[in-house]
């Protein structure tokens, strides 16, 4: 039976390079989406209302964003990482415990944010001098949507 081979165009080097990059930004996706998580369930004061409904939001785009980001690294014919243990170990983001603050939360989350942006900018670089329009364009709405987030969470805490 003939096997059917992906023709993404990409030099095999790349894809190993740039889907390396992309599984430290699974990693940090995944404990950014904890962070979220925990903020949910954590948060406490006048604004929990509110705070606790926009992090629920939050987090369930994060996790979307996950399953993006793994499905591009299959689409390069790469593994993505896909247990706890990896996801600590190639993490460059810290996770956010013992916080119900909402300020406080907020605050982090957005250094968090600061965080991916560096990674996805890198990212973008790379993707674009190789070629690569569909990590392109994934990480480029992932920037635009998180310069956004970032705006408003800090116009919130004004």
């Amino acid at each position: 039976m003939e096997t059917l081979e992906l023709k993404l165009g990409l030099d095999q080097d790349y894809k190993i390079a740039i889907s390396t990059k992309l599984n430290i930004l699974l990693a940090d996706y995944q404990i950014h989406y904890m962070n979220l998580r925990g903020m949910h369930w954590n948060v406490k004061g006048g604004n929990f209302f509110l705070l606790h409904e926009k992090f629920e939001e939050l987090y369930t785009e994060a996790n979307e964003t996950i399953d993006e980001i793994a499905e591009r690294i299959l689409t390069l014919e790469q593994q993505p990482l896909h247990t706890f243990e990896d996801y600590l170990e190639h993490k460059t983001i810290r996770g956010i415990k013992g916080v119900n603050d909402g300020a406080t939360g907020i605050s982090l989350i957005i250094d968090n944010l600061n965080e991916l942006l560096i990674q996805e900018r890198e990212i973008i670089a790379l993707s674009s001098d190789n070629d690569d329009e569909g990590t392109a364009s994934l990480v480029s709405d992932l920037i635009s949507g998180q310069e956004k987030l970032i705006w408003m969470l800090k116009s919130c805490l004004r």
